[in-house]
């Protein structure tokens, strides 16, 4: 090839790998091709009704769900001006680049920020989360907030050990969860759990497209809400209630819900909630076997050194000592078509993610692995061979 040439687009449909947005089943897409409608029609209103209540089955939540055009950051600000004042304090729990990130938002909000730190391979120490709540003994922490599931370094943080905490302490915070990377892919229990806001969004475990997220909000943070002095409009829940729909100040995106509805279906009565959860497992359990091999020969290796909180929705993978995450990422993207994600704030170039949530199958995990070892070979990464047969070896044992 003449150094004039650019190198051929690859052929084949893309291996998207990534952890969000994600794969879009292709009913889900036709059906998000619904013809306009009117959002105050009666037939619409049936639909719209129908998602909500499937939204809580989801959640597993008997509670309130308002709705917002916008992706799972627009539901973390409305979580946050729904419930605090200027100067009130919140308690994050550090987990990866999105707990931070929650934080930030909160500062640039004016919401005091305390943080439980934490190594980002092991994640936050609960003993240390339960110190943090003891000492604050003229209880000015309004909320604790914890990422159930950190995109960002392949781990879950154990939400009913939070609530626990909080029970223990006799502590009166509310408890605030993201559930964007985990709802419609690991088990969540809001009300059993006693989660006051469950913040999540369409284009993950709901296998949709970005652009629609929403917040589950229990009776405790709707009366916290009424005191609450953090300026809003488009998010303000009171204005929600009194709409028609009881959320969106505004134009609903009517095709999201004929997706949603879609989706809906497809994972309570085609697949079954229960059985998408064992999905995720296996397929993860998949994906961290071929990784655990591949990092013999001094090769990347699990980022998440905490057994106990491996993500079952997305494992990150840190490369060797002075090898470039991005630079394999490119080759598998430009040479092979297959998406991987990259790592976020302080982990950038140091690790890629295998996104494994959504609509995906063994045959998509097997394809997505085989492709990032061919890369890794044609990369120089060191590696021992062989990851691939690993991974099968989990699946056939599954």
């Amino acid at each position: 090839m003449s150094a004039t040439q650019t190198a051929p687009k690859p052929r084949g449909r893309q291996f998207f790998a990534n952890p969000g947005p994600t794969n879009i089943p292709d009913s889900v897409l036709l059906a998000c091709a619904h013809q306009t409608v009117d959002f105050n029609d009666s037939n619409f209103i049936e639909v719209y009704d129908a998602c909500v209540a499937g939204l809580k089955r989801v959640l597993k939540t008997e509670q309130t769900v308002f709705l917002y055009t916008g992706s799972g950051h627009a539901a973390w600000e409305a979580s946050l001006v729904n419930l605090l004042s200027t100067g009130d304090t919140v308690l994050i729990l550090e987990s990866g680049h999105f707990s931070i990130s929650w934080g930030k938002m909160a500062q640039d909000l004016g919401i005091e920020v305390q943080s439980v730190a934490a190594d980002w391979r092991r994640g936050v120490d609960m003993a240390a989360v339960r110190a943090a709540l003891a000492a604050d003994t003229a209880r000015t922490i309004k909320a604790v907030c914890v990422v159930h599931n950190e995109t960002a370094t392949g781990m879950m943080i154990p939400v009913p050990e939070v609530r626990a905490a909080l029970d223990a302490a006799g502590h009166p915070a509310l408890l605030l969860a993201d559930t964007i990377s985990s709802l419609g892919s690991l088990d969540f229990r809001m009300d059993e759990w006693g989660v006051d806001a469950a913040v999540g969004g369409s284009q993950k475990g709901l296998m949709l497209p970005t652009g629609m997220s929403f917040t589950g909000v229990s009776a405790k943070a709707l009366e916290a809400h009424k005191s609450s002095k953090l300026p809003k409009h488009y998010f303000h829940w009171t204005n929600m209630l009194q709409r028609p729909l009881k959320s969106f100040l505004g134009t609903v995106p009517v095709s999201f819900f004929y997706g949603l509805q879609e989706s809906l279906r497809l994972i309570e009565q085609e697949e079954g909630l229960e059985n998408v959860f064992a999905r995720h497992s296996r397929l993860a359990r998949a994906v961290r076997a071929a990784v655990q091999h591949w990092s013999g020969n001094n090769g990347p290796q699990l980022f998440c050194l905490n057994p106990g909180r491996y993500s079952d929705s997305v494992t990150a993978v840190l490369m060797p000592e002075g090898l470039n995450a991005d630079a394999l990422r490119q080759v598998a993207l430009k040479r092979f078509n297959l998406s991987l994600g990259g790592g976020l704030g302080p982990l950038g170039g140091k690790v890629f993610r295998i996104g494994h949530l959504g609509d995906l199958n063994e045959p998509m995990i097997l394809g997505t692995l085989a492709t990032v070892e061919l890369a890794m070979q044609v990369a120089g990464v060191p590696h021992t061979p062989g990851g691939i047969a690993a991974a099968i070896a989990s699946l056939a044992a599954a």
